[in-house]
C-alpha cells in the first residue's frame, strides 16, 4: 500500500475544494495523451470521421501514434490543432517485439524525421535490457537531436535506463508502467522529467471512485499524472466517446483542481516545449 506520510504532498485544504461533478458549464476538456490511429483502423474509418469521434469525445488535444505513420499524419493534416503528431518506431502491428533489432526501423525513422514534423516518438515497446541495443539508442538519439518527447510502454528499469542514456529527457511512462502506486510514486519522485499516463489503468476507479493509493498519489504528483484511451484496435475506436465520459465521471471523485490538471492540464503543460517542431 502505498503511505501517505511519504507521497501526500498537498494540504488538508484541498479537501475542501469542491468537487469537479460540482463544476458548471460544459464537460471538462481532455488531454489524451494515448491514442493510436494504425493502419487497420485507417482502414475501417476515414481521417474526418476519426477526427469527428475524437471531437464528440470534447477531447483538446490527442497524442497521436500509429503503425505505420500514415495514419498520424493524416489525422494531424486534418485537425492540426488537435492532433499532436507521435513517430512510432513500427511500419506494421507485427513489429512490437521485433523492432529493438531491427537495423531498418533507423532507416524509417530518419527518413521520416527528416520529412514530416513530429512532437514525439513512441508509443514504443522497450523493457529492461533493451535500452542499450544499437536501434533503441539511436532511437534516443534522433529525438534528442529534434527535442521530442519519448513515450515509452516499459517497465521501471528500462524508464531508468532511458534517463541514464539521455537525463535531460522528457519521458511519458504509458499506462503507468502497468504497476502500482508504490511503485509509479518513487519513479516519479526520482526523474522530474518523467510524466505517466492511466490509459487501460481502470481499476484505481471502478464505481467511479478514486482508489485511495492512487489518489496519494495523484495529490502528492499533481503534475505528473494523465489520462489516455489506448485505441490499439480498431474496435476501441467505437468506444473513445464512452471512454472520455468515463473519465469525467471518475474524475469527479477529485478536487476540481486536481481534476483538471489530470484531465488536459498537465498534458498541455508537458507538450508546450515541443510545440516548436510543428512550426
Amino acid at each position: 500500500m502505498i503511505s501517505r506520510r511519504r507521497f501526500l504532498a498537498t494540504s488538508a485544504a484541498a479537501a475542501l475544494v469542491p468537487s469537479a461533478a460540482r463544476a458548471a458549464g460544459s464537460p471538462m476538456p481532455i488531454f489524451d495523451a494515448h491514442v493510436h490511429f494504425s493502419h487497420d483502423a485507417a482502414e475501417r474509418f476515414s481521417a474526418g470521421e476519426a477526427v469527428a469521434i475524437l471531437e464528440r469525445a470534447g477531447l483538446k488535444r490527442a497524442l497521436v501514434s500509429s503503425s505505420g505513420d500514415a495514419g498520424t499524419r493524416a489525422l494531424h493534416a486534418a485537425a492540426p490543432d488537435l492532433v499532436l503528431p507521435s513517430l512510432r518506431p513500427y511500419r506494421r502491428r507485427g513489429e512490437i517485439g521485433s523492432w529493438v533489432d531491427d537495423p531498418s526501423v533507423i532507416d524509417f525513422l530518419e527518413d521520416r524525421l527528416e520529412r514530416f514534423k513530429w512532437v514525439a516518438v513512441g508509443e514504443f515497446h522497450l523493457f529492461t535490457g533493451q535500452t542499450d541495443k544499437a536501434v533503441p539508442r539511436r532511437m534516443i538519439e534522433l529525438a534528442r537531436e529534434h527535442n521530442l518527447l519519448l513515450h515509452a510502454h516499459s517497465d521501471a528499469g528500462a524508464v531508468d535506463a532511458l534517463f541514464a542514456q539521455w537525463p535531460e529527457a522528457r519521458v511519458l511512462w504509458a499506462h503507468a508502467g502497468f504497476v502500482d502506486p508504490d511503485t509509479v510514486g518513487p519513479m516519479l519522485a526520482k526523474h522530474r522529467n518523467l510524466w505517466t499516463d492511466l490509459a487501460f489503468r481502470s481499476e484505481h476507479a471502478w464505481g467511479g471512485r478514486v482508489d485511495e493509493d492512487w489518489r496519494s498519489l495523484f495529490t502528492a504528483f499533481p503534475n505528473r499524472v494523465m489520462v489516455g484511451s489506448d485505441t490499439f484496435t480498431p474496435e476501441r475506436w467505437h468506444y473513445v466517446v464512452e471512454h472520455a465520459d468515463w473519465t469525467r465521471r471518475w474524475l469527479a471523485d477529485l478536487p476540481t483542481d486536481l481534476a483538471e490538471k489530470i484531465a488536459w492540464r498537465n498534458g498541455e503543460a508537458m507538450i508546450r516545449p515541443h510545440l516548436a517542431q510543428l512550426r
